[in-house]
């Protein structure tokens, strides 16, 4: 069962890291001279660890949106981008997409930007560029997934993208699986990007520079169906 404040995918991590704090402190108080302060000052970088990791994979509660006709932030971070490109794996059409970066201080539990159906899932291992950069999209490691809406016929794409120490995206999710709006869906540990590919005629709500939260702050509003 998830703790509704820690991600599960964090617990490995963070028992690894606090085992070998009480080991480095232990080592520290049981030897003497240059050994016991150089186990000591370990025992506190550890520590000091430990509390960046515990914060690093916290997973809040939210107050979710919950309305069929807007598309919500499948991410907490920073809009870095939004343009029309054109998504050739799922959509096959044009899109607009709105890219969100994720810092390392960012919470990295991602949700679903509407209720659906997911129908396609598709993950490409790859490099680790700076999640900034355009080449990031298409050549870090990174996990599309296509989702249509359970109400009209409104498709919309998610990429999740690893940044530059990021090391591992974690779907929780599974093909034709059905998604509510604001559901936990995905964690990519260690600093990153998603892509949300908005369909044609959607009117933009967020701008370039603009910081959000996920499964809070509204991104679009779809066309009238």
């Amino acid at each position: 069962m998830q703790h509704p404040f820690i991600a599960r995918e964090g617990y490995p991590i963070i028992y690894t890291v606090c085992a070998a704090a009480v080991v480095f402190l232990a080592g520290g108080r049981l030897t003497g001279g240059v050994a016991s302060v150089f186990l000591n000052v370990m025992g506190i970088i550890t520590c000091l660890f430990l509390l960046f990791c515990l914060y690093f994979f916290r997973d809040p509660e939210r107050s979710v949106v919950r309305d069929s006709n807007v598309l919500i932030s499948p991410a907490d971070g920073t809009v870095i981008d939004v343009k029309t490109v054109t998504e050739d794996r799922y959509l096959q059409a044009p899109a607009q997409r709105i890219s969100i970066f994720m810092s390392v201080f960012n919470v990295h539990v991602n949700r679903t930007p509407l209720s659906g159906t997911i129908e396609y899932v598709q993950y490409n291992p790859g490099k680790f560029i700076n999640a900034f950069k355009e080449k990031a999209s298409e050549d870090n490691e990174n996990l599309l997934i296509g989702i249509r809406a359970q109400e009209g016929d409104v498709k919309i794409a998610v990429r999740f993208i690893a940044g530059l120490i990021a090391r591992r995206i974690v779907f929780y999710k599974r093909k034709d699986d059905r998604v509510e709006q604001g559901e936990r869906i995905n964690i990519i540990r260690f600093g990153s990007r998603v892509d949300l590919f908005c369909p044609p005629g959607s009117e933009i709500l967020v701008r370039s520079g603009q910081k959000v939260t996920a499964g809070a702050t509204v991104m679009a509003r779809l066309r009238a169906r």
